[in-house]
């Protein structure tokens, strides 16, 4: 049996570290904004290369909470992608605004400048108020989108941007972390991320001052001081045990995407000669490999024989946002991104996390390679 993710093993290689972390904040006896929190901000913050971290309850928080704080709102229309969780659509719908969809681009599957400029031009075009007010680019998988383009097509048209950066934590563009090209960017801490947690957590980063004051208020209850609410806040507060946990998996984070990179170097050395695709890096870019995603036209069957033989994999996404049903009210139909609906008939993700075992990968790559030659594919 080859597990698609098994995050016990990381637990034992740092247990000491967080179970002594975790003991800090029970014996100080607070759980909610304090010492942890505070000191995760910073640091996390800093290692993004921005001055300020705002955390939150969950990677969805972080991206409706930055939109808010980047004044979208209702009426309002925010440009991102369809080949995403459905987050990356809820939260700009949280905020009482409209998601329009572009095409990503076919070997980084992040959204492609040249379908955003041409939206733009033909919003531009068309001689009324143009109601986009910011564009939100997903760093899918741990490929960072095209920060320098977006920003120009951005600075062009006076429009906000928040990266959404839930898949991409430790990887880099141009000598830059990603999360630091943006007005806002948005993490997620979900177990399964490059940076988890044990439980729910987000953060948002900002070098905004004033953004990120109306961060704080807004994930408190829009509590100024106790009980005087400047502004209509929620309850979406990183807790202190996460932080706690976060913190000591801060300091292993780099440690732990060189060796996704390296394990992911190694699996495209070992199907590079198989009719499928395997990832790519844009030049500047350092990938962060949160998934290991291959494309093939024999997705299905693939994914068929691996789980018979014991290998788990996954589908990042099967069904695009523009096609899901709780987005029936925007009227897209199949076809209208035919980038983002081939990925999604294509792509399958593979066993893949720092602690997977060479002789893991090797029975990946062999049951892949038997598929191939077996007359299956």
């Amino acid at each position: 049996m080859v597990p698609f993710i098994d995050l016990t093993r990381q637990y034992e290689t740092i247990k000491e570290e967080l179970l002594s972390a975790t003991r800090r904040v029970y014996e100080r006896g607070r759980f909610i904004l304090g010492e942890e929190v505070s000191a995760f901000e910073g640091e996390f913050a800093r290692y993004c290369g921005v001055r300020y971290g705002i955390g939150v309850g969950s990677g969805t928080d972080a991206l409706s909470l930055a939109l808010r704080a980047a004044g979208v709102g209702e009426g309002d229309e925010v440009v991102t992608v369809s080949h995403s969780f459905i987050a990356t659509a809820l939260a700009i719908s949280f905020t009482g605004a409209r998601p329009v969809f572009v095409d990503v681009d076919p070997k980084t599957y992040t959204l492609d400048p040249d379908q955003l400029e041409q939206l733009l031009r033909r919003r531009a075009a068309k001689g009324r108020r143009c109601r986009i007010k910011a564009i939100l680019p997903v760093h899918l998988y741990g490929h960072p989108a095209d920060m320098p383009a977006i920003t120009e097509l951005a600075r062009q048209y006076d429009l906000k941007v928040i990266e959404d950066a839930a898949q991409a934590h430790g990887a880099g563009l141009h000598g830059r972390k990603a999360g630091s090209h943006g007005h806002f960017a948005c993490f997620s801490f979900y177990p399964t991320k490059n940076l988890g947690g044990y439980g729910d957590g987000g953060m948002v980063v900002t070098n905004d001052k004033k953004g990120g004051e109306v961060l704080r208020l807004l994930r408190n209850y829009g509590e100024g001081k106790k009980y005087h609410h400047l502004l209509k806040g929620m309850n979406s507060r990183l807790d202190e045990v996460q932080a706690a946990v976060l913190r000591v998996k801060l300091g292993h984070l780099d440690q732990w995407v060189e060796e996704r990179r390296r394990k992911a170097w190694t699996y495209n050395a070992i199907l590079s000669h198989l009719p499928l695709t395997t990832p790519a890096e844009a030049p500047g870019v350092h990938h962060g490999f949160h998934l290991y995603v291959v494309r093939t036209t024999k997705r299905d069957g693939l994914r068929r024989h691996l789980e018979a033989r014991g290998v788990s994999t996954l589908i990042h996404y099967p069904i695009p946002i523009h096609l899901q049903e709780a987005y029936r009210e925007l009227g897209h139909r199949r076809g209208d991104f035919p980038v983002t609906e081939r990925c999604a008939r294509q792509v399958l993700s593979l066993p893949f996390f720092p602690e997977m075992k060479d002789e893991e990968m090797k029975e990946v790559a062999d049951q892949i390679q038997g598929f191939f030659k077996g007359g299956d594919g």
